[in-house]
C-alpha cells in the first residue's frame, strides 16, 4: 500500500483528501502545520508529500525547504497544492525542492488521477 502524507491546514480540504485517498486504497497521514508535517514526514517516510504553501508554524516553502534538504526525506516527491499560482510562487516552490503544483480549488478526481501516476498506481 502506498503512502502519503498530506500538509493541509484547511480541515474541509485535508479531511475530503484523506478520506478520498483512502478510499484509492492509499494509506494518509495529514498535519495540520508545517512543524507537525516535518516531523510526520520524517517519521511515515512516505511515498509522497501533498504540500500546501500557506500553513501554521512554518510555511510551505520552508516545510518544503527543510524536507528536500534532510537526507530521510530528500528524495520522497513533494507536490504542491495551494492558491498561490502567481510565477513566483511557483518559482520560490521550485527553488523549495517542489516536484510537481496542481492549483487550487482543485478538481478532486482529476487531482486523485494526477497522484496515482506519480505513485504508479
Amino acid at each position: 500500500m502506498k503512502k502519503i502524507v498530506l500538509i493541509e491546514d484547511s480541515k474541509v480540504l485535508g479531511t475530503a483528501l484523506v478520506g478520498a485517498l483512502q478510499v484509492e486504497g492509499i494509506e494518509a497521514h495529514w498535519a495540520q502545520n508545517g512543524v507537525l508535517g516535518v516531523a510526520l514526514a520524517k517519521q511515515q517516510k512516505p511515498d509522497l508529500i501533498l504540500l500546501d504553501l500557506m500553513l501554521p508554524k512554518l510555511s510551505g516553502f520552508e516545510v518544503c525547504k527543510l524536507l528536500k534538504t534532510d537526507n530521510a526525506t530528500w528524495r520522497i516527491p513533494i507536490v504542491i497544492m495551494s492558491t498561490l499560482t502567481d510565477p513566483e510562487s511557483r518559482e520560490r516552490a521550485t527553488e523549495a525542492g517542489a516536484d510537481y503544483f496542481i492549483p487550487k480549488p482543485y478538481d478532486l478526481p482529476a487531482t486523485l488521477a494526477e497522484i496515482k501516476k506519480i505513485l504508479k498506481i
